[in-house]
């Protein structure tokens, strides 16, 4: 049963209380790739694969959302689709949420929404695409994601392609370390661009297997640190844009939106159209092998989280 108007609640899909109970491995999944990222009904057909990626792991997905006004974790198959056709579903972030909640509305979660509300009920490990960052300008603009701010204070785990290439890279990770968020490269030292392997940023520490990121886990419970540990796991070679073709339709587009007067929200969804066409959807191609690659390693770590206890 769905809470009255007004109340805070979260709910929990049956799966996922049932899984969190029995201390079986869960990832969460943020759902604002389902409402905004994608077309129809690509949009539903991902969302289900992401999902079966990690019940083949054996691990609970865990995709959040909000429905109704109601903020759930662990969205059924049902309620998948429903948001999935949702005409005018919100892009729902952390600030989002009680407006959203009120007004009985539905929405896809963004990082930062989807990792508050994942930690709320206790998950430990949420796979993305990528997190959002610092905007390019921002020392004028001070243009900078939500998700930066809430990640430095929600202990969850991020496994995630870096930031997307679009972005001020460096300046993102110096406010990261700012922040006191801790990053860590999956068998890299270099810090990945999304859509490709290498943004050109470097990580100071790199794992070798998920055993060495629940080391890390525990050891940040052990200090009750507030912020999260980022696992910055890049696109595999053979699957990313082409880094040449990459560069260039970025700075491209990045003059064109300059000439046109584009910035402020309008701007990323404009870079990222420019992407899209300029590469025949290969960018588009890049961000799935991404995020299904992220879902992976992140199942194999909530595996290894279970199995440590």
């Amino acid at each position: 049963m769905r809470p009255s108007a007004g109340a805070v609640a979260v709910a929990v899909g049956s799966a996922v209380a049932s899984a969190l109970a029995d201390g079986r491995p869960v990832v969460a999944l943020e759902s604002a790739i389902i409402t905004h990222g994608l077309p129809r009904p690509r949009n539903l057909e991902v969302a289900e694969q992401l999902e079966d990626l990690l019940r083949t792991q054996a691990v609970v997905p865990a995709t959040v959302g909000v429905i109704g006004g109601v903020a759930t974790v662990g969205l059924s198959a049902a309620e998948l689709k429903e948001l999935a056709c949702a005409d005018g579903a919100a892009k729902v972030s952390v600030r989002d949420l009680p407006v959203v909640m009120a007004r009985r509305a539905s929405g896809g979660t963004t990082v930062a929404a989807t990792a508050w509300l994942a930690h709320h009920v206790g998950i430990r490990v949420f796979a993305t695409g990528g997190i959002g960052g610092v905007h390019r300008g921002a020392g004028h603009t001070f243009d900078e994601s939500a998700d930066l701010p809430t990640l430095a204070h929600t202990p969850i785990t991020v496994v995630c392609a870096g930031v997307k290439s679009i972005l001020d890279v460096p300046a993102t990770l110096e406010r990261l370390e700012t922040l006191g968020v801790t990053v860590v490269g999956f068998q890299t030292r270099s810090f990945p661009g999304f859509y490709v392997t290498d943004s050109g940023a470097e990580i100071e520490v790199s794992v070798t297997g998920p055993d060495e990121v629940v080391a890390m886990m525990g050891a940040a419970r052990a200090l009750a640190l507030p912020g999260a540990l980022v696992v910055a796991n890049p696109v595999p070679v053979a699957e990313q844009l082409d880094p040449e073709v990459h560069d260039t339709v970025i700075a491209l587009a990045l003059a064109s939106a300059a000439a046109e007067g584009i910035r402020g929200p309008a701007i990323t969804p404009y870079l990222l159209d420019r992407l899209y066409q300029a590469t025949g959807g290969a960018s588009l191609a890049a961000n799935l092998a991404a995020v299904r690659n992220n879902v992976t390693v992140a199942g194999r770590i909530a595996l290894a989280w279970s199995a440590h206890g």
